[in-house]
């Protein structure tokens, strides 16, 4: 039934098939006023039908006229997080997802397990993810590419000794090594070059094999290479299949990390260029949870290694084992290491180079940009 109310509105009204009611359907609110008024008046006169629809529309009328309440969001802005879940470098992150830090800045972010370096960085470029903490050489290889999707801002791991070359039984030093077979790959083919550098050598004075980890330490127990460079856990599966063997360097004894301070293994944090360009506050909760994040990690490690065993599907106690071998530099030491860390990717542009990885070094502060952090 639809009820003319003048100045061409209309109030629409159905008969409830079940009560035998009027019901208003819709009302067209700026008519309102004027219909409630008219119908305040002189409804004796109108049938029992009528007066149940006048009565209806009254009403309706009634709630029209209230103030209505302010919408309310629930929607925060989704900025995910790129990670793996086979690295300990990424434990404050996970920390600050499950401890709620983000979503107390008023963000929506969700681990997103993408185990590849690479594959990390091409989900933040394609705009699924916002930030992730990955592998130097493959950010800057996307810099080599012109890649100008990102910003990296420093990094929240790192951990010394983890990288290191183990050789075969009869090899005391790097020099037994010449001519003989050493596998790595990644960083810890950064690290070896270093290694061999301090010890005057190069790697044309070996036979250089690369390998995936898992399978460089069976070569190493097969006796098909002489020696690995690998991060943990592969450098003590090495150890453990090996054991008469000896262990030459770590990424410890570098000039590389005696100048910066940083080891080759070491994480870098990138975000979005697009996100810290066009929503510089929403980037600046984002550093605020990581560092609440850190800080937790760093005060709380048994809680920690409680709180994040699901991600890595291991017992607490193998994860707070891991944990004492990581270093997670938080706020507090971030502008004082700032300078190392863009040292290191410098240097570590041009290690690509001379070996032939990317054909010319980018320009790496072109893509830092701290505008967002905390200032100390």
């Amino acid at each position: 039934m639809t009820v003319s109310v003048g100045t061409g509105k209309r109030l629409h009204m159905k008969n409830d098939i079940v009560t035998g009611r009027m019901k208003v359907m819709s009302i067209d609110t700026t008519a309102a006023p004027g219909l409630c008024k008219g119908l305040g008046n002189g409804l004796g006169g109108l049938s029992a039908l009528a007066r149940r629809a006048a009565l209806a529309v009254t009403l309706a009328c009634a709630a029209a006229s209230l103030p209505m309440a302010p919408a309310r969001s629930d929607t925060l802005p989704k900025l995910d997080f790129a990670g793996s879940v086979t690295w300990l470098g990424m434990v404050p992150i996970m920390v600050a997802v499950d401890q709620g830090y983000f979503k107390d800045e008023g963000l929506d972010v969700n681990f997103q397990v993408i185990l590849s370096s690479v594959d990390r960085l091409m989900s933040l470029t394609s705009g699924s993810t916002a930030f992730s903490n990955l592998g130097r050489t493959a950010v800057i290889a996307q810099m080599a590419r012109g890649n100008d999707s990102f910003y990296w801002f420093g990094n929240i791991d790192q951990a010394p000794r983890n990288e290191g070359c183990w050789a075969r039984p009869g090899i005391a030093s790097f020099q037994d090594l010449k001519g003989k077979k050493i596998a790595a790959n990644t960083s810890a083919e950064m690290t070896m070059g270093y290694l061999l550098q301090s010890n005057g050598m190069t790697k044309k004075d070996i036979q250089f094999v690369d390998l995936p980890p898992t399978e460089m330490v069976v070569a190493l127990s097969k006796g098909d290479v002489d020696a690995v460079c690998v991060w943990q856990p592969f450098l003590d599966n090495a150890k453990k299949l090996v054991p008469q063997g000896k262990l030459l360097g770590t990424d410890m004894d570098t000039d590389s990390y005696k100048k910066t301070k940083t080891v080759a293994s070491a994480d870098i944090l990138v975000i979005s260029r697009k996100l810290v360009d066009e929503h510089p506050d929403q980037a600046r909760k984002l550093a605020a949870a990581i560092f609440k994040g850190v800080e937790y990690t760093n005060a709380h490690p048994e809680e920690t290694a409680k709180l994040v065993a699901h991600y890595f599907k291991k017992p607490p106690e193998e994860i707070l084992a891991g944990m004492k071998t990581f270093q997670y530099p938080g706020e507090t030491v971030w502008q004082a290491r700032l300078k190392g860390q863009e040292d290191h990717m410098r240097e570590f542009a041009q290690w690509l180079v001379d070996n032939k990885k990317i054909p010319a070094a980018p320009d790496v502060t072109k893509w830092l940009n701290t505008s967002f952090l905390p200032k100390s």
